[in-house]
C-alpha cells in the first residue's frame, strides 16, 4: 500500500472515531437526562439511567451516521488545509477526485460493518431496551405480538385477562377473531368467535359472535367490547423497527403478509438499511465537494455552518420522501430512491473542475 494512501486513510479514521465519541458522548447524555426524567417518579436503582442510556445510544448513533460521515470529512479536509497537506499532494500529481475516491471506498466499507456488525448490535440493545422501559410504564398492557399465527394480545381490563387472537387486520377490523376471557384467578369466564371485529375506538364493536359460556354456545348480532387497544394503539406498537435485526424484520415481513398487514413501514426499513452504504458514500462526497469548494475561505466556522446546513437540508428531503412512501402516496421505490439519485446527480454536477479547486 503506497504512503500516501495509508496517510490519507489514518488522518480520516482518526477523525472518524473523534467525531464519532464525541456524538455518542452527547447522545449518552441526552439520554441520561431524559431517563431521569421518566424515573423521577419511581423507585428504582439510581443506576438505571445510566443503564438505559447505554443501551438506547447505538440506536440513536445509527440514525445518525450519515450527518457523523458528513461532519467527519470535514474536519479531515480542515486538517489537511491547515498543514497545507492538500497543496503538498497537488503538486505530487495526487487528483482531488483520487482523494474523494479513496474517502468513498473507506465509507463505504465502515457502511457494510456499520450494517452487518453495528446495526445487529444496536437492535438488540434496543429490544432489550424497550422491553425493561415497558415494565416501568404506567401503561403495562404492551402485550402484543404478531407472528405466523397471526396477531396475538394480552389486555387485563377490570381484573379480566383476554387473550385475543386473529388472522388477519383490514384497516380497522379484525378478521376471523377468537377471544378467551379470564378471571383475576385465571379460570375461564368466556370465549366467543368472531368473523369481524371493529377496532377503531377502545370500545370494539363485535359482529354476529358467537359466545361460548359454561359449554353453551350462543349467537347475537352485536356485542360491544371494552379494551385497552385500539387500532392507531395496536400500529404504534410495531412502529419501532429499530428494535429488530435485518433477518427479524424479514421475518416479521412475512408475517404481515400473512396477516394481510400492510408491509410499508417494514420494506422502508430494509431498504433503508440496505441502501445505508450508498448514502454514507453520499454524504462523503458531498462534505468533500463543500470543503473544496470553501477551501479559499478562512473561517473555520464558516464552513462547518455550511456543513451543518447542507445535513439539515438533506434530513428533512429524506425524511419527506420517507412519509411519502410510509403513507403510500409515493410508490416505495420511488421514495427511497429519489433522494439517493437527487443526491448523486448534485455530487455529480459538483464534481466538474474540482480537480481545479
Amino acid at each position: 500500500m503506497k504512503t500516501y494512501i495509508k496517510f490519507l486513510i489514518s488522518g480520516y479514521m482518526k477523525s472518524f472515531f473523534n467525531v464519532f465519541f464525541v456524538m455518542i458522548s452527547l447522545v449518552f447524555i441526552l439520554n441520561i437526562l431524559k431517563e431521569i426524567e421518566f424515573f423521577s417518579n419511581k423507585e428504582v436503582n439510581s443506576l438505571y439511567p445510566i443503564y438505559l442510556s447505554l443501551m438506547s445510544s447505538p440506536s440513536i448513533i445509527f440514525e445518525m451516521f450519515p450527518f457523523i460521515f458528513l461532519i467527519t470529512t470535514q474536519f479531515f479536509f480542515l486538517k489537511l488545509f491547515n498543514n497545507d497537506e492538500i497543496n503538498i499532494f497537488k503538486y505530487s500529481g495526487l487528483k482531488n477526485v483520487k482523494i474523494i475516491s479513496l474517502l468513498s471506498f473507506i465509507s463505504f466499507f465502515i457502511g457494510i460493518l456499520t450494517i452487518t456488525l453495528f446495526y445487529s448490535f444496536s437492535s438488540n440493545l434496543q429490544h432489550y431496551y424497550l422491553q425493561i422501559k415497558n415494565q416501568f410504564s404506567d401503561d403495562k398492557v404492551y402485550l402484543a405480538v404478531i407472528n405466523k399465527n397471526g396477531l396475538w394480545i394480552k389486555d387485563v381490563v377490570d381484573n379480566q385477562t383476554s387473550i385475543i387472537n386473529s388472522s388477519k387486520i383490514d384497516n380497522n377490523f379484525l378478521t376471523n377473531t377468537f377471544i378467551t376471557t379470564f378471571d383475576e384467578h385465571f379460570n375461564l369466564i368466556k370465549s366467543l368467535k368472531s368473523d369481524k371485529i371493529d377496532i377503531k375506538n377502545n370500545e370494539w364493536l363485535i359482529y354476529n359472535p358467537t359466545i361460548f359460556k359454561d359449554n353453551v354456545s350462543q349467537k347475537t348480532d352485536l356485542i360491544k367490547f371494552r379494551s385497552n387497544f385500539n387500532q392507531q394503539k395496536i400500529e404504534s406498537l410495531f412502529s419501532n423497527l429499530s428494535s429488530l435485526s435485518i433477518l427479524e424484520l424479514i421475518d416479521l415481513r412475512k408475517n404481515y403478509k400473512l396477516l394481510n398487514y400492510s408491509t410499508v413501514d417494514v420494506d422502508i426499513q430494509i431498504y433503508k438499511i440496505a441502501t445505508y452504504p450508498l448514502f454514507l458514500v453520499i454524504m462523503t462526497i458531498l462534505s468533500s465537494i463543500i470543503m473544496l469548494n470553501t477551501k479559499k475561505s478562512s473561517s473555520k466556522v464558516l464552513k462547518i455552518i455550511i456543513g451543518l446546513f447542507f445535513s439539515v437540508v438533506i434530513y428533512y428531503i429524506n425524511n419527506f420522501f420517507n412519509v411519502m412512501g410510509s403513507t403510500e402516496k409515493l410508490p416505495l421505490m420511488v421514495s427511497i430512491w429519489t433522494p439517493i439519485i437527487f443526491l448523486s446527480l448534485i455530487n455529480l454536477i459538483m464534481l466538474v473542475n474540482i480537480n481545479e479547486k
